[in-house]
């Protein structure tokens, strides 16, 4: 954009200096030729004059009165003049002319708009995301409450709380190496409070990597140490070890979660479902399969065998995401890779967070990715792939996917 700038810049001088100064140079050109011609005439005068063929008075009255000729202006030097000062008026209206259009069209006054509208904007923006006063934020005004968060960082310094706030936008929005980074800023500044330990932990969560799941288990151990009843710090917990394979630790913090939750929340009955998913894992299947409550997708996807081998140790992802709000997934699955035709359930137990599955979307579409990384977070190389977007209802459906 500068480069672009720069050269626009210096054609539009270019073109002034050369409007401005060509009427000059052509002046000049012709004041050349006047002084070349006076002296070929004065040179005949004076050949005249040494044959004899002039006196000496008269080459004096014939010299003077060439000599006033060439002093006096061109017939044409106002025209020339009054060309210059037009060629000027118009390189200055071109390049005012130019110089608009070339502002127009890179945007930079809608941004500047923007901008002074977020700092106009802040502190009710505040109010609303953070004291539930008004209208919760639709997405513009988000992006213009992150922009002037950020505009407020720069310019006042490091915030824990502007921090928090704008890495909980940035993880709304589906940015979750930015939310990271910010709340890492913000737990620099206090890194003992509670709320912005599950948030980061969330965020850790949902990139995936095997390191990030660490360091969100961490985060999780310091929140129950302060608040031992946490129920999001519980649920994670108890999703990280599932994950892991570590049954034992799993349905120890689902059954401390159960205890902490009161019968007529709506997250009662999903931690029952994932106690009775860990019961079926350590007994022999019983002919009769847990109740589950909710939508529920039965995913057919095909693997073929030349995308396995081209994908050796990657990992899985099958989820299915909201088609309005969040970008976080409703319900997600993590599988290692393998060929072959798969048969994938995605429930209400399978969410990512208590208050945001299947049972609260209405629609949603549902995709498969391969990441070789392992990184809940897509990288531009996964191969991925997503139905179209489905309407939900009380029984089971059907979706068919193949690479």
């Amino acid at each position: 954009m500068l480069m672009n700038l720069a050269l626009t810049a210096a054609a539009l001088l270019l073109l002034v200096t050369v409007l401005l100064c060509w009427p000059r140079r052509m002046k000049a050109g012709q004041q050349l030729d006047r002084k070349t011609l006076f002296a070929e005439k004065l040179a005949l005068l004076s050949d005249a004059r040494d044959l004899g063929e002039l006196s000496d008075s008269d080459f004096a009255v014939a010299a003077a009165e060439l000599k006033n000729q060439f002093l006096a202006p061109l017939p044409d030097a106002q025209l020339l003049q009054g060309h210059s000062a037009r060629s000027g008026l118009l390189a200055l209206l071109l390049l005012t002319v130019l110089t608009a259009v070339l502002y127009a069209s890179t945007g930079q006054y809608r941004a500047l708009d923007d901008w002074q509208q977020a700092q106009e904007n802040l502190p009710a923006f505040g109010e609303r995301a953070l004291l539930g006063k008004g209208e919760p934020l639709n997405d513009a005004e988000l992006a213009q409450f992150a922009l002037g968060l950020r505009t407020k960082l720069a310019t006042s310094g490091d915030d824990a709380v502007a921090w928090f706030v704008l890495g909980r936008i940035w993880f709304s929005q589906g940015q979750i190496p930015e939310s990271i980074e910010a709340f890492e800023k913000a737990l620099s500044l206090t890194p003992e409070r509670v709320n912005l330990l599950v948030s980061y932990a969330q965020a850790l969560m949902v990139e995936g990597s095997e390191e990030s799941v660490k360091k969100a288990a961490k985060s999780l151990g310091t929140v129950l140490s302060k608040d031992a009843g946490n129920v999001d710090a519980l649920s994670m917990l108890a999703l990280i070890a599932q994950q892991r394979g570590d049954v034992k630790e799993a349905r120890a913090a689902w059954e401390v979660l159960l205890m902490q939750l009161p019968k007529d929340d709506p997250r009662y009955v999903q931690v029952q479902q994932q106690l009775a998913q860990l019961a079926s894992q350590q007994q022999v299947p019983q002919p009769t399969a847990p109740v589950q409550t909710g939508p529920v997708l039965n995913v057919t996807l095909t693997i073929p065998q030349a995308v396995a081998d081209a994908n050796v140790g990657a990992t899985l992802f099958v989820f299915a995401r909201a088609t309005q709000g969040m970008p976080l997934p409703v319900a997600v699955q993590k599988l290692q890779l393998k060929a072959g035709t798969l048969q994938i359930q995605l429930d209400n137990s399978h969410s990512m967070q208590p208050d945001w599955n299947l049972s609260a979307v209405d629609s949603v579409t549902v995709g498969a990715r391969i990441s070789r990384s392992g990184s809940a977070t897509p990288d531009p190389t996964d191969l991925q792939l997503k139905s179209a977007p489905l309407t939900l209802t009380a029984a089971a459906q059907q979706v068919e996917l193949s690479f």
